[in-house]
């Protein structure tokens, strides 16, 4: 039987590049130390995947290493968090995870801030929002006993962003433990339930989890950047299909649509969570 909580836990689930980043975030310091342009790169990594029938993520890490190794640009961890300092960032992002932490204390809510992307770990830890984050769940290189980043840790794609909801969904923060993400656990004694998360897209690797996380009771942003007219066509036949519950142009201030969008869903949440622990007060009473 499901357990009465102290507390309402909601989820606020965001990718990265194009989500809280109007750019790819190789696109910035990077790739300009290499002198190449982000066209180009992306050109090589789509035709590399053709030519391999290879992963997406894991081309462009290989890539990156190969170009960097070509120019003698250092590629050490540090190296990398250094570059994502250069990562610019949408309209009130930084301010953003404030104003919804004050939004969870007014309602008596705990909010958690999850990164679900397939850039760089590393580089968004150069980033001054960082510190927000609960777990960044994304790509990453493993380095050798210098530092020097060699090979693919792990590579994020469409599937893998899945997982990782169940990993939030369940309270799992080692992404080896796959024992724990099968395990079954009724969903109203999760950590996270699904109907309780906020996910942050606007891209087609975040299709699937957006798609899933609306199913299951929770909600769906797709976000695009205001200056593309054709993301915004893009992204708005996401609520066409059915994929998604909103979509708006990336501005994370109060003046922008996210903002008080988010604070509906928080408040409809925090309702439907004290009318349930009514009705599981009731249950424990009359089963006495």
């Amino acid at each position: 039987m499901a357990q009465r909580k102290n507390k309402l836990k909601i989820a606020l689930i965001y990718d990265f590049d194009g989500t809280l980043s109007p750019l790819n975030m190789q696109e910035y310091d990077f790739l300009k130390s290499l002198h190449i342009e982000k066209d180009a790169f992306w050109a090589e990594t789509n035709e590399l995947v053709k030519k391999k029938n290879a992963n997406n993520v894991l081309c462009y890490m290989k890539l990156m290493l190969e170009k960097a190794a070509a120019k003698h640009v250092p590629v050490r961890y540090k190296n990398f968090v250094e570059f994502g300092k250069s990562i610019q960032l949408y309209k009130g992002v930084e301010q953003w995870f404030d104003l919804v932490n004050e939004l969870g204390r007014k309602n008596d809510i705990v909010v958690e801030h999850y990164i679900n992307s397939s850039g760089l770990k590393e580089m968004i830890e150069g980033t001054p929002v960082y510190k927000n984050f609960k777990q960044v769940y994304a790509s990453n290189f493993m380095y050798d006993e210098n530092g020097v980043a060699v090979w693919p840790a792990v590579a994020v794609d469409f599937t893998t962003k899945t997982q990782f909801l169940f990993m939030i969904n369940k309270g799992i923060k080692d992404i080896r433990d796959n024992h724990k993400v099968n395990e079954f656990v009724a969903e109203d004694d999760r950590p996270v339930p699904f109907k309780h998360m906020i996910y942050f897209g606007d891209g087609e690797t975040d299709i699937p989890c957006m798609r899933m996380i609306k199913n299951q009771g929770g909600y769906a942003i797709a976000v695009y950047n205001p200056k593309n007219k054709d993301k915004k066509s893009k992204v708005e036949k996401l609520i066409q299909e059915d994929r998604v519950n909103f979509v708006y142009p990336a501005d994370y201030s109060t003046k922008g649509k996210i903002y008080p969008t988010v604070e509906a869903i928080m408040k409809l949440m925090k309702s439907e969570y004290d009318l349930r622990q009514i009705e599981l007060k009731q249950k424990e009473e009359t089963g006495k």
